[in-house]
């Protein structure tokens, strides 16, 4: 196991609860505004990335600002970020810069989101409920950091910190999973629809997380 990650564990076991592996067909559900309500996911590899895909599984009824994933560095705390701006605006961010996406809303409906980004042409994708956005350009030739913070709930304005309430998730998040590489649009699509493509950096089927706060993890509403 990754030195990183086991100092991580180590603290969590410490400091509250640690959990594995339980999450199938079920979601994290944060049912009120806060400040101090997240989950902590733990990457069994801590590497550089030079590409990601990540997907999760929202619902929620806010029309305020929220963060649905939120990736931080020691020297980055935007190092990954999907936040939603505003009715229709969604942004992505990597190594701190950002770019926006218009984005069609629905009402009452559970979403299913991708973002992919590749250091190689700086090329970001947005898929929502399996539909492309149109594909724009973002940090080409960076490298996304190792050591990171991923949390869920909340948008980190330091290192596994820096919590607003105003930005927090009202609402249920699940089928978090996240690959070391671009995902082609036919296994987006595979994945939009139920599948799983042996996600190798965060997988929703063998979950190392913790909780603080309140934070609870109920049956998929979306199954």
């Amino acid at each position: 196991m990754d030195k990183l990650l086991l100092c991580f564990l180590v603290i969590v076991n410490l400091s509250g609860a640690f959990f594995q592996g339980d999450t199938y067909r079920k979601a994290f559900v944060f049912p009120r505004e806060s400040d101090t309500s997240f989950v902590t996911l733990f990457a069994p590899v801590q590497k550089p990335l030079s590409a990601f895909t990540m997907c999760l599984q929202a619902y929620t009824a806010l029309s305020r600002p929220y963060s649905l994933f939120s990736y931080a560095t020691r020297a980055q705390h935007n190092e990954i970020l999907l936040f939603r701006e505003k009715f229709g605006l969604y942004s992505v961010s990597v190594g701190g810069s950002d770019i926006y996406f218009k984005v069609p809303e629905t009402f009452y409906t559970p979403r299913h989101f991708c973002v992919t980004w590749e250091s190689s042409t700086g090329i970001t994708e947005l898929w929502v409920d399996g539909k492309p956005m149109v594909r724009m350009s973002l940090k080409k030739g960076y490298s996304v950091g190792a050591g990171a913070s991923i949390i869920l709930g909340q948008e980190q304005d330091s290192f596994g910190g820096g919590f607003d309430t105003n930005q927090s998730l009202v609402g249920d998040i699940g089928d978090v999973n996240m690959w070391d590489y671009v995902l082609s649009p036919h296994d987006i699509s595979t994945v939009h629809a139920g599948g799983v493509f042996s996600p190798n950096f965060l997988n929703w089927q063998n979950l190392n997380y913790s909780t603080r706060g309140e934070v609870f993890l109920k049956n998929q509403l979306w199954s």
